[in-house]
């Protein structure tokens, strides 16, 4: 009884230690994957330089704002949709933004609407309506003042049919948002509620 305890006590002992050095390796193993996963770029689904991706639910964000943005070279109907986090820096006129503020901009060509016009025509004769046609991109801002430090606390992505722009067009938006550097390089205002 004694020698099969022993046994037991010898070879339980050398499957423990077995099991914790496994148990070790398999948690380097992981750890270094991850550290590797965090230092990759970012996935082909991700804005370069900043890493942003396309927000689950951005259409079901609240509105910011509308408009229309003509130049020479486009023509176009235009909304700003934000988080609960910018919605609410919005409302209470906060600058800056706090982290994890975001905001989505939708871009749309526009087009005639003959069949608002005929509806509309009754009661306002000559009118004449336009509607959104084809989609042109969707821009986001995403606020992390240790993250995008050097861009004014703010993370960009501009998508095309679910695709980020190439590097290029994203070293263009700091740029292109230092104009707006007393909103917190923010170009949208707040609409009025009618």
């Amino acid at each position: 009884m004694l020698a099969t305890t022993a046994r037991v006590l010898k070879y339980g002992g050398a499957f423990g230690s077995c099991a914790t050095i496994a148990l070790c390796i398999a948690y380097v193993t992981s750890s270094a994957a991850q550290s590797s996963k965090e230092s990759q770029p970012p996935d082909g689904n991700a804005s370069p330089i900043y890493g942003v991706t396309i927000p689950a639910g951005y259409r079901d964000w609240n509105l910011i704002s509308v408009g229309r943005l003509k130049t020479d070279k486009l023509d176009q109907l235009r909304a700003q949709l934000g988080n609960d986090i910018a919605i609410k820096a919005f409302k209470a006129g906060k600058l800056p933004f706090p982290d994890g503020a975001m905001i989505a901009a939708l871009h749309w060509t526009y087009v005639p609407s003959e069949a608002n016009d005929k509806v509309l025509a009754a009661a306002f004769p000559g009118a004449q309506s336009f509607v959104p046609g084809s989609a042109v991109n969707v821009q986001f801002m995403v606020k992390d003042s240790k993250k995008y430090a050097a861009t004014g606390g703010w993370g960009f992505a501009d998508f095309k049919n679910g695709k980020p722009g190439d590097k290029a067009l994203h070293e263009a938006c700091f740029p292109c948002h230092e104009p707006a550097k007393a909103h917190d390089f923010v170009f949208a205002h707040y609409a009025p509620t009618p």
